[in-house]
């Protein structure tokens, strides 16, 4: 059926001819009824009836039989409608095809439906491109953009596809793509992404992708793809009904070929086996996961949280504990000068003479204290015969006399003596400031201490993650020091420092041994061992990137913490809502089998309440797509 379905419920294909199999059933009721048009009459508008609402599902099981030679539900529910009719029982037959069909007509739209939300993202991506070209501005197709082209967004635009702003600045609404609603100041250099929202000032932007490979393109197929990958408990119940069901049509064939031999009355027997071909047949067991698993991932995906499948959804409702990679997750990764203690001339010379040494480094103490220099607006030193020492740090020769900036075991490799500023030092360290020293090989000129910034949601994420009684540890290769004073800010106890990537993966094994199911959560690749050892790996801040959204199995597109808590919330939703309806599938199926056997149910009445309970299933797992329901805590 469609996979892509957007017009009201009457118009979609499956439901439009179930309402004619109700008409006309109603037709053939009335005209039993009325003897209008006498029993062949009657008769016809059943037929019509049946062949109208069994058009799709019966077509379906006939090609299930044919291909997969697997015996579905949909020839359980044929086979009983047969079965009805041969007994004369044709306003049963009907109203049996009548129900079947708009059950599964309901399913079947909700499918449509559910994926048809996650492809609307798209709609917010504009049709039309302000083109330029040749210092001209022409309006072209969307569609037709190509990596390399600009393009002009005007204020209270939408981008058409992803790009690196070449002129202008503005804040840009980002929450079609990251989740996150706050509007982020962009300029020059940044990259933005299809369907943000440009809120004030022209925007000159250099596409980076095609329209059909932007990253909300790219967000609606790793949806759709996870929407069709089935978790463990899912794939186990449709194992189950590959069996259970052809069990269920040789009971029922049974009920007819032992009442032959010992010469039983055939016609009560021969209903007693069309009673159980619908009571029995395990429609709201079947449907008891895929519709929770599959609004649960659309919904997770319209908020900015990628989960690959349906097992990693399962996998978010057992979580127990939480480890966060420290730099670049529960920090920004980008850290900034703090302190600066000239002991030989001033700031501005002494700041002065570290960037120039600097300069062309990319490690990131380099990078911001080239960047403390600009904002101070003092010139980096001219520096010459620059020469990087790996590990420790740099050197270099400034008017002739040569410099070196590192770290304390460098100064103390060179024989410095660094008792007189023993004290700020580790108070500066105790404080969790990576601290780098500037001075010459006799002579100590300064200090300067920098320190990572903490995320602005760390604080409330690892709170709201106690709160759900979620444990959070910190796994991280920096020092132990600075590790310990992150960890007491943010309220986390359990702190693993100076590990290498495979001691991570050492310390995930053992968090899994001492708490069951670990959550790791990282910023990409760098952690991927870690990511690919926990029981679920979580990379955050992947927008535009392909690498780190391959490299885990849920992936948070916008740098947003609290996200984590909202993806256990939307898991622990899911298994709670599949395990409702399976408990309601199976109790339904345990009344209603012996109630069947026994004979005292109609055939009728059979068929409403097996229907019944599917769509109650279905509108059940729909209900994990309604967003105050997976933030609302388990």
């Amino acid at each position: 059926m469609s996979e892509d379905y957007r017009g009201p419920w009457w118009r979609f294909p499956p439901l439009a001819n179930a309402m004619t199999s109700g008409i006309l059933a109603g037709a053939g009721y009335l005209s039993a009824h009325s003897g209008l048009l006498g029993h062949e009459g009657e008769i016809a508008f059943y037929l019509l009836a049946m062949l109208a609402g069994g058009y799709y599902w019966v077509r379906e099981g006939l090609e299930e039989l044919v291909h997969e030679r697997a015996v579905g539900i949909d020839m359980l529910m044929l086979t009983a409608a047969v079965g009805s009719a041969l007994l004369g029982l044709w306003g049963e037959a009907a109203a049996l095809v009548f129900l079947y069909s708009a059950a599964e007509g309901t399913e079947e739209y909700t499918y449509a439906r559910t994926r048809s939300a996650i492809r609307a993202l798209l709609d917010l991506a504009p049709r039309e491109a302000r083109l330029l070209r040749d210092g001209q501005e022409a309006t072209v197709p969307a569609i037709s953009l190509r990596v390399g082209d600009r393009f002009l967004v005007r204020p209270g635009e939408a981008l058409p596809t992803d790009g690196i702003i070449r002129a202008g600045n503005s804040s840009l609404d980002e929450s079609p793509v990251t989740g996150e609603s706050v509007p982020l100041d962009k300029g020059p250099g940044m990259a933005v992404f299809a369907a943000s929202i440009n809120r004030q000032g022209a925007l000159e932007v250099e596409a980076t992708a095609a329209f059909a490979d932007n990253s909300l393109s790219r967000i609606i197929h790793l949806v759709e793809e996870a929407q069709e990958r089935k978790g463990k408990a899912q794939q186990w119940i449709e194992r189950f009904g590959r069996r259970y069901t052809p069990a269920v049509l040789m009971v029922s064939v049974l009920l007819l070929v032992v009442p032959w031999i010992f010469n039983l009355p055939l016609d009560d027997w021969a209903r007693r086996a069309v009673l159980l071909l619908v009571a029995a047949a395990p429609c709201a067991l079947v449907m008891s996961m895929p519709v929770a698993m599959a609004a649960g991932i659309g919904s997770a995906g319209r908020r900015g949280i990628l989960i690959k499948g349906g097992a990693h959804l399962e996998h978010l409702g057992m979580i127990r504990m939480v480890a966060f990679d420290k730099t670049g997750t529960l920090t920004h990764g980008k850290p900034m000068v703090t302190d600066v203690m000239p002991l030989k001339g001033d700031v501005p010379q002494l700041i002065g003479i570290a960037a120039g040494l600097e300069r062309y480094s990319e490690h990131p103490l380099a990078c911001a204290i080239v960047a403390e220099a600009l904002e101070k607006g003092v010139t980096p030193a001219a520096v010459t015969a620059f020469e990087s020492l790996a590990g420790a740090g740099a050197r270099g020769e400034v008017l002739g006399e040569v410099w070196h900036i590192g770290s304390p075991m460098l100064f103390a490799s060179l024989g410095m003596d660094l008792e007189s500023v023993r004290e700020t030092l580790d108070d500066w360290e105790n404080h969790g400031k990576t601290v780098v020293l500037v001075g010459k090989r006799d002579e100590l000129s300064g200090l300067i201490a920098l320190r990572d910034r903490i995320r602005e949601t760390a604080r409330e994420a690892v709170a709201g993650l106690n709160a759900q009684g979620v444990r959070v540890a910190m796994l991280t290769g920096d020092n132990a020091r600075a590790a310990e004073v992150v960890a007491k800010e943010l309220g986390i106890d359990a702190v693993r420092a100076g590990l290498k990537p495979h001691e991570k993966v050492d310390a995930v094994r053992e968090l899994e041994r001492q708490y069951g199911h670990v959550l790791m959560v990282g910023d990409g690749i760098n952690d991927a061992p870690a990511l690919a050892a926990a029981t679920c790996g979580m990379a955050m801040g992947v927008a535009g990137s392909d690498a780190a959204i391959e490299a885990a199995d849920v992936a948070l597109m916008a740098e947003d913490l609290s996200k984590v808590g909202d993806a256990l919330r939307l898991g622990r939703k899911v298994r709670q809502v599949s395990m409702q309806n399976i408990v309601f599938s199976v109790a339904v199926l345990s009344v209603m089998i012996p109630l069947a056997l026994s004979g005292m149910l109609s055939i009728a009445f059979t068929v409403l309440v097996h229907e019944a309970s599917e769509l109650l299933a279905v509108m059940n797992g729909l209900r994990v797509a309604r967003r105050n329901d997976a933030k609302k805590p388990s």
